[in-house]
């Protein structure tokens, strides 16, 4: 459409923005909200995770000094308030460890229990589930092992790390062909461990 005079563009204009004037307000509005709102969300997560780290650190800290109290009041520190980040977890793991070495293997358990379950990454979940299997085994609880690795063993990364775990379990039934077999597979999958399991392997007993 053309116009004769200046005057018919005012016009067209005017009636045009009385129109679609509100639609592109409200756009622009929303376009604005959600930006600065994206930006706040960005900052508080930065600031939720440098909060947790800190206490994380401090997790660390006191379970190198063998401070496990204060370490369990940390993590659950960590799970009530930035469960949302991968620290709680990652304190869990700790925190199981302090327990162990402190003679708790049953509260250990039940911590690595909720490091699975409270895990953001499938990785740190397989961490807990191995550590935990380790734990099972050394207490001589060899069915729940086979549970546990059996739930969490689906990652070729660990697959080397849990046939060695397998290998144990086989050994602390007596069945010593079997665990050779899974000591054998632990090595070639490229286990972290795989000085220690060759002498498992060498002090095995024939059969």
């Amino acid at each position: 459409m053309t116009y004769e005079t200046d005057e018919e563009k005012v016009e067209a204009i005017k009636a045009w923005w009385k129109e679609n004037g509100v639609a592109i307000v409200a756009g622009l509005a929303i376009g604005v909200v959600a930006i600065v709102g994206w930006r706040y969300w960005g900052d508080y997560r930065d600031r939720v995770a440098g909060q947790a780290s800190a206490v994380f650190d401090q997790v660390l800290a006191n379970a190198a000094t063998g401070q496990t109290e204060t370490v369990v009041e940390q993590t659950r520190t960590l799970e009530n308030s930035f469960r949302s980040t991968p620290y709680a977890a990652l304190a869990s793991l700790v925190e199981a460890k302090a327990l162990y070495e402190a003679g708790q293997a049953e509260d250990a358990i039940a911590a690595l229990t909720r490091a699975i379950g409270d895990a953001p990454d499938p990785a740190i979940a397989r961490i807990a589930a191995l550590r935990l299997a380790r734990i099972q085994v050394a207490e001589g609880q060899l069915n729940e092992a086979v549970t546990t690795i059996a739930g969490h063993d689906t990652s070729p990364e660990f697959a080397g790390e849990f046939a060695a775990v397998r290998g144990d379990i086989a050994a602390g039934r007596g069945d010593y062909a079997e665990a050779r077999q899974a000591y054998e597979l632990a090595i070639a999958d490229g286990s972290g461990l795989a000085q220690l399991i060759r002498l498992k392997l060498d002090n095995l007993p024939p059969g």
